[in-house]
């Protein structure tokens, strides 16, 4: 039988591993289950392709928490000067931002994914859409396609479907009871990079859309000083997205509207006389606050305290009571997936020998900021190679 590797699932993983064993000389075929692959990649690129962080290994790895272990050789293997060196690879002129965040000039990821899928096809790898993966039929890979059913033997296949958020484009996590029906080892999906999820009165519907700048987050043992939008449902960003996970783990999500003041600075400046001026007026004029962040301060705290001292602790740890995260499949990426005890080292499940499996149906996760994508790429490279390794054997 003629060695051919299969690869279910065209999302940066899959990609990847695709490009490694095209390079091996192995001849192989993407499938696909939508009508274009990278979907949620293209999505992610419409704020802003993040590809990685500019920051070395030691840097990088704390942010997978659990996982860091697991991934730690894949990362070593394919860092963030690695997927800086790959894109360039590609024509993507890159810059990297005052926080360390890589994206390419042309803050989009259209242009790489083009760039990328023309390589692919230089290599003459085949990538068939609209075949969504339906388990084993023995030993051949089933698919429902646009003909109909169909059955492809492949000596080596990478699973890459993603995880269990945004289904509309592609990653709504059917796969789990295929593998779970083989005896594979799987945790709970879980959103992870969250939203959070706050009923707000009628009094905030003027201020959605608008950025709370200059604050910190936090939730249990996560803290964060990035951006928070207000939106209707409750709050989005960066920041959000950082702590989400200590949110998922019960604890409350409060917000330090002053936090380069500390408490005795704060409390200070909140004693200047404040004559007939209203509190919204005083905050404004003592604390530069904007009208979002005072109608927040309505919002969740009033009646407010008229003594500077407790109005200052309400304002440097302001509680959102209620606050929970928004539904899984509204999550940027997904807790949970397949154990990472079930796979070897090469990212072979140890139940199914020549399945590898890569990208966000690993049970690992990590903040937005590019971390995500680089382990993407970093295990979708890891598995690739690893499944040209046993065809070349």
């Amino acid at each position: 039988m003629t060695r051919r590797a299969a690869v279910i699932g065209g999302g940066p993983a899959g990609l990847m591993a695709a490009e490694m064993l095209g390079a091996a000389r192995v001849p192989v075929t993407v499938f696909e289950a939508k009508p274009t692959v990278a979907r949620k990649f293209l999505m992610a690129g419409k704020s802003g392709l993040n590809l990685t962080k500019d920051e070395p290994l030691d840097h990088l790895l704390p942010h997978y928490a659990e996982a860091a272990d697991a991934l730690k050789p894949m990362l070593a293997d394919f860092d963030a000067e690695a997927v800086q060196d790959w894109a360039r690879g590609l024509g993507q002129d890159l810059f990297t931002g005052s926080t360390g965040r890589v994206f390419p000039r042309e803050m989009k990821a259209s242009p790489l994914l083009r760039a990328w899928l023309a390589r692919l096809e230089d290599m003459g790898i085949e990538i068939r859409t609209r075949m969504r993966w339906r388990g084993w039929d023995d030993a051949a890979l089933v698919f429902d396609g646009p003909e109909g059913g169909a059955r492809v033997t492949a000596s080596a296949t990478v699973l890459a479907l993603g995880g269990a958020s945004w289904a509309r484009l592609g990653s709504d996590g059917a796969w789990r009871d295929l593998l779970s029906a083989k005896g594979i080892p799987l945790a709970p999906f879980a959103p992870a990079n969250s939203g959070a999820s706050v009923a707000w009165s009628e009094h905030m519907r003027r201020h959605f859309g608008t950025p709370l700048k200059g604050i910190a987050l936090s939730a249990g043992r996560l803290t964060s000083r990035g951006e928070a939008v207000l939106s209707a449902r409750g709050l989005e960003g960066g920041g959000v997205y950082t702590v989400s996970r200590g949110m998922r783990e019960g604890a409350p999500l409060t917000i330090d509207l002053l936090p380069d003041l500390d408490l005795a600075e704060a409390t200070r400046r909140l004693s200047r006389p404040r004559g007939k001026a209203s509190l919204s007026n005083h905050l404004r004029k003592t604390l530069g606050f904007d009208a979002a962040k005072i109608a927040l301060v309505q919002e969740i705290a009033r009646p407010l305290p008229a003594e500077a001292a407790s109005l200052a602790r309400i304002l440097k740890a302001l509680y959102l009571p209620n606050a929970g995260l928004r539904p899984l499949d509204e999550a940027i990426s997904t807790a949970g997936g397949i154990s990472l005890d079930a796979l070897d080292g090469e990212l072979m499940l140890r139940a199914l020998p020549g399945t590898y499996c890569a990208g966000e149906m690993l049970d690992w996760e990590a903040p937005t900021g590019g971390y995500l994508l680089t382990a993407c790429f970093a295990s979708g490279r890891w598995a690739g190679r690893a499944a040209a390794r046993r065809l070349n054997a």
